[in-house]
């Protein structure tokens, strides 16, 4: 069976999960077509050509409006009979079933000749800039409480992915490989 790693990173949270994969893939010696970030200005149309041609592709992303990224979106959507794993990072939230739902929303994009052999998510840091937006509506709305809990959010995110993360990221890919 040969791979490969297509994914999108803005902050290079879904980077790290991407090249936790390509490790944990040489380390069981499997044959690697090519890990690629669509997001990068070097990205060809024939390197994501070649990297589709894998038996098994890791699909990564991270999350935006509650699905993946445009371009991942249109990626996806090419795909035939392919067997793929999702992979992805959400700066909000840290609950399973937050998660789940990204993640079929995420696969209910592909086309259903595919088969989503598995799937691992977890939550990613956010820029700073994202806290500072927090603290300014806070500072505009002192009585909503809910900014208090993105701001308690942001701090929690600001250590993921963390080791307990890439662990599980690795256990969730063991039995398929």
């Amino acid at each position: 069976m040969t791979y490969s790693i297509i994914y999108s990173s803005r902050s290079g949270n879904t980077k790290q999960l991407a090249n936790t994969i390509y490790d944990l893939l040489n380390e069981h010696n499997k044959t690697i077509l090519g890990s690629t970030c669509i997001n990068e200005p070097d990205t060809t149309d024939e390197t994501l050509k070649t990297l589709s041609n894998a038996s098994c592709i890791f699909i990564g992303f991270w999350t935006d409006k509650g699905s993946c990224e445009e371009s991942l979106q249109q990626l996806l959507q090419t795909l035939e009979h392919k067997t793929i794993f999702l992979f992805g990072t959400a700066g909000f939230g840290g609950s399973k079933p937050y998660f789940d739902t990204i993640l079929n929303r995420v696969s209910s994009l592909c086309s259903p000749t595919n088969t989503i052999i598995g799937t691992y998510m977890c939550q990613g840091k956010m820029p700073s800039s994202v806290r500072s937006r927090y603290e300014q509506m806070k500072a505009k709305n002192p009585e909503d409480n809910k900014w208090d809990m993105m701001i308690e959010n942001f701090d929690h995110a600001s250590s993921h992915p963390d080791m307990n993360d890439i662990e599980q990221l690795k256990r969730s890919i063991l039995p398929i490989l």
